[in-house]
């Protein structure tokens, strides 16, 4: 089964031709815009699902939503608390209707069919959700989004048997640039930073800003070695680019710590393995990936 995918992961803004999609209008992901296409698509607490749920009131295959020629069909899987359509229990299979209220648990999911007026709508909510997962100054992912990415990138590399690297950069000598230049200097050097990650990254990659001048790429199925070759080859872009602000230009660098994922890690685990890392590289001397 394929997974669908959030409406704002790895690409522009602006929305895709869709035929329909649910948006979680209550839970913990409010805003959130899941795409649907011509495949069943799974909604519930684990991982595996193509909308995933996190709350404990979620089983873990909660409600199925079949393609058929009448439009989408929704079917409770076995939930323990049950599946409701417009407030009302799901006892056999529906046919959604664009505006039908999906509940599953405490979490509130919206349909929208693929017309002008429910175009907008999801569009309306696919902007407020890019603004919760969105760094502002940078405007590549923010922290929140990248736990959340790295959990699933982990699920499904485990499943798959596929590795899974994770790479944390830290801007050299940052506080000088700032104390040098001053600090619009310092949001120039970061946004421009983010613009060199972001277009040399592939779809299916992320990279967030982690917080102050580090930021953190995420290389599905790419093991330890491959992630260095990935990131020292970044290094090298950064390194040769002319980073120039208000006719001055300034030398920028960054050192890099890679963690590949093992089983027995949660993200944050893996994240403190990277960072670990990182700080190897600024010992011996900057300006390098350990």
């Amino acid at each position: 089964m394929r997974k669908t995918r959030s409406s704002l992961e790895h690409r522009p803004l602006g929305l895709r031709a869709r035929t329909a999609c649910l948006v979680e209008i209550r839970g913990p992901n409010l805003g959130r815009t899941h795409t649907l296409d011509s495949r069943q698509a799974t909604i519930g607490r684990a991982l595996s699902n193509a909308v995933v749920i996190d709350l404990d009131s979620v089983s873990r295959r909660h409600c199925s939503l079949r393609p058929q020629r009448s439009g989408f069909c929704l079917c409770d899987e076995g939930s323990t608390n049950g599946t409701y359509l417009n407030e009302r229990r799901l006892t056999v299979e529906r046919v959604l209707r664009s505006g039908d209220m999906v509940r599953v648990g405490s979490a509130v999911l919206k349909f929208l069919s693929d017309d002008a007026t429910s175009g907008l709508e999801a569009q309306y909510h696919d902007t407020l959700y890019r603004l919760t997962i969105t760094d502002g100054l940078t405007q590549v992912f923010n922290r929140r989004y990248l736990i959340d990415f790295i959990e699933r990138e982990m699920a499904r590399c485990s499943r798959h048997r596929r590795p899974l690297s994770v790479v944390l950069l830290d801007i050299d000598h940052f506080k000088a640039v700032n104390d040098t230049y001053g600090h619009l200097a310092g949001d120039f050097v970061l946004r421009e930073l983010a613009a060199l990650l972001r277009l040399r990254l592939r779809r299916e990659e992320c990279v967030a800003r982690y917080g102050g001048e580090e930021f953190c790429v995420v290389l599905p199925e790419a093991g330890r070695d491959a992630a260095l070759r990935r990131v020292e080859e970044l290094r090298k872009i950064c390194a040769d680019h002319a980073f120039d602000f208000d006719c001055t230009r300034i030398a920028v660098t960054f050192s890099g710590g890679v963690a590949e994922a093992r089983q027995e890690l949660n993200a944050l685990e893996l994240l403190k393995r990277a960072d670990e890392r990182l700080y190897q590289a600024k010992r011996a001397g900057r300006n390098r990936i350990s």
